[in-house]
């Protein structure tokens, strides 16, 4: 898909995203990882383009992190691994003219745990001190957590978002009552 033939973007429909994806973050005792940013991300990545799916993701987790100050060197680092995501999804979807639910679930599985293995077990033994032993023991269960979220996201939310939001309107409908060719009669 060439920069031309990306659809002119929904602002609107984005800023919404965004909003609700924040949102839903900021849910008082949520699970971290059971939140829709991919499921949020993989159609606007496919219709939108990678740069916009990159930005969409990366600045999710920057403002996130801002408005409830836990800004740290680990916001850049996770938001640039999410935003990356952006580019995976551009280039799986990108042969698909419309994704079906179960590419949505695929590219969710693929997504988390490429997220979840860059991001937990590099940011603890790095910055943090933690072997790598307890790196894993504690990846494991939130990495079963988030495959969970993120495969109902993208089973329900993927395909809505694609429906309501960018799923390119006929412009011309089917007229309710046919008019008679008199040419024919």
């Amino acid at each position: 898909m060439s920069d031309k033939n990306i659809y002119k973007k929904n602002w609107l429909g984005i800023s919404v995203g965004f909003f609700v994806c924040t949102f839903v973050r900021l849910i008082p005792f949520r699970p971290p990882n059971i939140e829709p940013i991919l499921a949020t991300q993989m159609p606007f990545s496919k219709h939108y383009g990678p740069y916009l799916g990159f930005s969409f993701a990366f600045f999710s987790i920057i403002f996130f992190d801002l408005i409830t100050n836990h800004f740290g060197i680990w916001s850049l680092i996770t938001g640039f691994i999410y935003g990356a995501l952006g580019f995976l999804a551009f280039a799986f979807f990108k042969h698909k003219e419309q994704p079906t639910r179960m590419d949505y679930v695929r590219f969710a599985i693929i997504g988390t745990l490429f997220f979840d293995f860059t991001t937990g077990l590099t940011i603890g033994p790095i910055f943090f001190e933690q072997t790598f032993l307890s790196a894993l023991s504690g990846q494991i269960p939130f990495t079963l957590w988030h495959l969970l979220g993120n495969i109902s996201f993208a089973y329900i939310l993927s395909p809505a978002i694609y429906k309501l939001l960018i799923k390119k309107r006929k412009t011309n409908p089917k007229p309710i009552i046919k008019t008679i060719n008199l040419k024919t009669i």
